[in-house]
C-alpha cells in the first residue's frame, strides 16, 4: 500500500470518529437548523391555560424559524412524563419540553425519578409564571389573611386548606406557612382540579391555593370565592388589591409556578443560543403578552443561565420545606 493510500485511509478513519453532534454544532453554527418541523411536548392535558400558551408560542417561533412546531401532549405525574420523553430524545433541537419546573425542583425530593433532573434535560428559557391563588370559599367566615391566621391559631385544625394533591406546590405553599406561621391547618388533598374547585363552590372546606386561570377568575367576580392572597412576585393586574404572600409577612411561601421551553441535554449550544433568543422574541410581542396577561399568567423570558439558577434555588428551598414538614406522596 503506498503512503497516498496509507493517508486516505487515515482520513477516512478520523472523519468516522468525529461525533455526530459536532456535525451538528457546525450545521447550528451556519445557520443549517431547523431544516425540518421541531416537536414541542407539553406535559400537560390540551384545552388548559399551558396547553394554550404553548401552542400560541408554537405558532410564533414556526413564523419565525420558517419551520412548523408540532405539538404534542404527554400529560401526567406533574409534567414528569412529558420531561421524561424529552429527556430520552436524541439532543438535535427537534425536541423541546414545555413544563413547569417542578419536575425538576420539586419531584426529584419526593421519589426516584425516570430521569436525572440535574443531567439529562437542558433549560432553555423561562415562559411565564402562573401565580398562586389563596381563596377562601362560602364556608369561610375570614374577611383577609390575617383573620385566617387568627382563627387558623385560635382554633387549630378548624380551618381546612385544600389543594390540587399531596406535594403538589399549593401544599408546599401550606406547609411552608403552617411552619413560619406556627399554625395548625387541616390539609385537604385532591387529585386534581376539578373535583377541588367544585367542592369548594359547594363550601366543603374553607380556603383552597390554585394557579390562577380563566376557570377561577369568573368565580372570584362573582363572590363566590374571596381572595384572601397570592403567591407571586408582584400584585396581579387583574387583582390589585390583593397582596402576595410576601406583603402579608410569609416570604419563603410566596411561591408561583414557573413555566419554561426544555432541551434535551447535549442539545449544541448555537441551537440553544436561537431557541432563547427567538423564544424571547416571541414573548415579547404584544399580542403573545396579552395572551398570558388575560389568563394572569405572567410572561417572564431571560436567559438559560438565569433560569437554571432559579430552578436551583426553587429546588434548594423545596428540599428544605420537604424535610421540616415530612412531606411524602404516600
Amino acid at each position: 500500500m503506498t503512503d497516498f493510500s496509507r493517508r486516505q485511509l487515515l482520513a477516512c478513519a478520523l472523519a468516522a470518529a468525529v461525533p455526530a453532534t459536532f456535525s451538528l454544532s457546525a450545521q447550528a453554527a451556519d445557520g443549517a437548523w431547523p431544516s425540518r418541523p421541531i416537536r414541542l411536548v407539553v406535559s400537560y392535558p390540551s384545552g388548559g391555560v399551558s396547553d394554550n400558551v404553548a401552542r400560541a408560542l408554537g405558532d410564533k417561533l414556526s413564523a419565525q424559524l420558517g419551520q412548523s412546531v408540532v405539538i404534542e401532549n404527554k400529560a401526567g405525574a406533574g409534567g414528569a412524563i412529558g420531561l421524561d420523553q424529552v429527556a430520552k430524545s436524541q439532543a438535535d433541537g427537534y425536541t423541546l419540553g414545555f413544563s413547569s419546573i417542578s419536575p425538576l425542583a420539586l419531584s426529584p425530593h419526593l421519589g426516584k425519578m425516570a430521569f436525572d433532573p440535574r443531567k439529562d434535560i437542558t433549560p432553555v428559557v423561562s415562559v411565564m409564571y402562573s401565580p398562586i391563588l389563596i381563596l377562601g370559599t362560602k364556608a369561610s367566615k375570614a374577611p383577609d389573611f390575617a383573620a385566617l391566621v387568627a382563627q387558623a391559631r385560635k382554633d387549630p385544625g378548624s380551618v381546612r386548606w385544600a389543594t390540587a394533591g399531596l406535594a403538589s406546590l399549593g401544599h408546599i405553599v401550606l406547609e411552608q406557612l403552617r411552619h413560619q406561621a406556627k399554625v395548625d391547618i387541616t390539609h385537604v388533598p385532591y387529585k386534581g382540579g376539578g373535583q377541588q374547585l367544585n367542592d369548594g363552590l359547594g363550601g366543603q372546606y374553607e380556603i383552597l391555593s390554585t394557579n390562577a386561570s380563566p376557570t377561577v377568575m369568573p368565580h372570584i367576580q362573582s363572590g363566590s370565592f374571596k381572595p384572601l392572597a397570592v403567591g407571586a412576585p408582584k400584585r396581579l393586574e387583574s387583582l390589585p388589591k390583593v397582596p402576595t404572600l410576601a406583603e402579608l409577612g410569609y416570604p419563603a411561601a410566596n411561591s408561583s409556578s414557573l413555566f419554561g421551553i426544555f432541551a434535551p441535554a447535549g442539545t449544541p449550544k448555537p441551537v440553544l443560543d436561537r431557541l432563547n433568543a427567538e423564544i424571547n422574541k416571541a414573548l415579547a410581542e404584544p399580542d403573545m403578552q396579552q395572551r398570558l396577561k388575560a389568563s394572569d399568567n405572567v410572561p417572564t423570558g431571560g436567559s438559560a443561565a438565569a433560569f437554571a439558577q432559579q430552578i436551583a434555588a426553587e429546588s434548594a428551598e423545596n428540599a428544605k420545606i420537604i424535610r421540616a414538614a415530612g412531606v411524602t406522596l404516600q
